[in-house]
């Protein structure tokens, strides 16, 4: 399970996202306009990997993504991948989250 974010250079955009399957594939399909013509990815085709955030839940993969997308930041976006002790923070506060502690 990973939080990851993609990049398209040509859009000069990043997209948010969370998965339990193979990250690999999961690229592929966002670049392959798998999940529909009408998705923000499908507005390009050049889509790569800028940073992944393995997790130990979906849940946990989903709260980082959300905490991301509020953010509603390029800057902080890269700052992700230049200081992972932003990244680790983030873990924290999405491990300490009271969805967590579900049984």
């Amino acid at each position: 399970m990973h939080c990851y974010v993609l990049h398209s250079a040509s859009l000069n955009r990043y997209y948010v996202g969370a998965c339990q399957s193979d990250l690999e594939s999961r690229i592929l399909k966002h670049n392959d306009h798998s999940y529909g013509e009408h998705r923000f990815t499908a507005k390009a085709t050049d889509w790569v990997l800028f940073l992944a955030i393995p997790c130990s839940s979906y849940a946990e993969a989903r709260r980082i993504e959300l905490q991301i997308k509020r953010m509603k930041s390029k800057t902080y976006i890269e700052n992700l991948k230049k200081y992972p002790e932003i990244i680790e923070k983030l873990k924290v506060r999405a491990s300490d989250s009271p969805d967590s502690h579900r049984g």
